[in-house]
């Protein structure tokens, strides 16, 4: 069962870029498009292949009609819906389900 948690304000974010969030002991990358249907994305911030907590710090952008984040590292790209690299299938971050809800992020972990 996922346990819903306020874990910023819609005046933290940063259009069409990411934020980094702790939540629960846990790096949450939020990415705030607000052209996009949903608005909100929210992968792990790990990098598996850079090793390294980055991924909020990537550059947001589409390939083939999907939304990704391009880490920082190794320019590696990862889906912002399935949270899968499209360099290597194998390798994945993890999803969250995330809305706005009265200015509020709400991230389901």
């Amino acid at each position: 069962m996922s346990q819903a948690t306020t874990i910023c304000e819609q005046q933290d974010l940063i259009i069409n870029s990411g934020i980094c969030a702790n939540v629960e002991g846990q790096q949450i990358a939020l990415f705030y498009l607000p052209k996009e249907t949903p608005q909100l994305y929210a992968i792990g911030n790990w990098d598996p292949i850079g090793k390294a907590n980055v991924l909020s710090r990537g550059i947001v952008g589409d390939i083939n009609q999907r939304l990704v984040v391009a880490s920082p590292l190794y320019k590696q790209h990862f889906d912002l819906v399935t949270g899968e690299c499209l360099e290597d299938s194998a390798c994945t971050v993890p999803v969250y389900a995330v809305e706005l809800v009265d200015n509020k992020v709400i991230l389901s972990l």
